[in-house]
């Protein structure tokens, strides 16, 4: 053996007798990671997305801008700053319809609700028309609020014989009748009840889901206790139904403060102002005095106005389901 004659490494040896699967593995290369926002989907999506920028966001963001002009709704326009959110805050008309927008979401809120969870209460038992009592109470929320309130106004018709005021006469209290949608103090709480016909089924629908989540192991424990009914809708029922609660209050909420279709429908704010409401100030501003930036100006507040309050309460009823 030469004595200038080195051994081949080990490592090389041992990766020549060894098995194939102990071979070293080099390193796979990175994978160039996608964005997710180029994934498939969002192509199938792109379409429907331009669509809602162009029809809704864009319209919105210009809203904005609007709101500080003295645009109306043909020609130039130019900057007031903000003129018109000093008109509003100086408006008579305005401010009071925005004490009729309170008024008529706080009767919603609680009435509407109260009535839909008594029928949930109801047709959530084993009687045998419970299927199309369901049906009967949930009827009205599919129908038109236009033609709800085309309804009611013949329901409200002032004639003695006709509508209310005759099954007032008919039943011996026709002291009773009433101009219900000529008189201003009668007005709007007769909008309030056209509207809360028309949904307290739907806040039934959604109470009665609540209701058929709640266990029966847990009705049958308290009953066991010795817990009578209300104790039982007291300390079982009612706190398992915070969620149902907290959607049928956003929802009712919400809608009570943009309603327009049932009041310009029924009674176009009046009379004189004692139904109006931001929504058919805002209309009114628009297309009939044609003061669009004004109407911006309301309209921009309005949606403020609407996302805090419903901010606010969604923190305070999230609360309530997890506590």
């Amino acid at each position: 053996m030469s004595p200038t004659a080195r051994p081949a490494p080990a490592a090389s040896a041992a990766g020549a007798a060894g098995p194939p699967e102990r071979a070293a593995r080099l390193p796979a290369p990175p994978r160039r990671r996608r964005s997710r926002f180029l994934a498939p989907p969002w192509w199938f999506a792109a379409p429907a997305l331009l669509v809602y920028a162009l029809i809704v966001l864009y319209p919105s963001a210009s809203g904005i801008v609007y709101a500080f002009t003295d645009w109306n709704g043909i020609g130039d326009r130019s900057f007031v700053g903000v003129d018109n959110f000093d008109r509003l805050l100086r408006d008579d008309a305005a401010r009071g319809s925005l004490v009729n927008t309170l008024l008529l979401t706080v009767a919603i809120v609680v009435v509407q609700n109260g009535i839909g969870l008594l029928l949930a209460l109801g047709v959530h038992t084993r009687i045998r028309s419970r299927a199309v009592l369901r049906v009967v109470f949930f009827a009205p929320a599919v129908v038109s609020p236009v033609m709800v309130a085309f309804l009611w106004k013949y329901v409200y018709n002032p004639a003695p014989d006709a509508g209310l005021n005759g099954i007032l006469g008919a039943v011996g209290l026709g002291s009773l009748r009433q101009d219900w949608l000529g008189d201003p103090s009668l007005a709007l709480w007769s909008v309030a009840g056209m509207v809360i016909w028309q949904f307290s089924g739907y806040s039934m629908v959604i109470f009665l889901a609540g209701l058929e989540g709640v266990p029966v192991e847990l009705h049958e424990a308290a009953m066991i206790d010795g817990a009578g009914r209300f104790q039982r809708f007291r300390s079982v029922t009612w706190p398992l139904l915070a969620p149902a609660v907290t959607i049928n209050v956003m929802l009712s909420t919400i809608g009570g403060l943009k309603l327009f279709d049932q009041v310009y429908a029924a009674t176009s704010g009046g009379p004189g102002h004692a139904s109006e409401t931001l929504s058919t100030v805002l209309y009114k501003q628009a297309f009939v005095f044609g003061n669009y930036g004004y109407s911006t100006a309301i309209a921009l507040v309005l949606a403020l106005f609407v996302a805090a309050v419903s901010l606010i309460q969604i923190r305070y009823l999230r609360g309530r389901e997890v506590a």
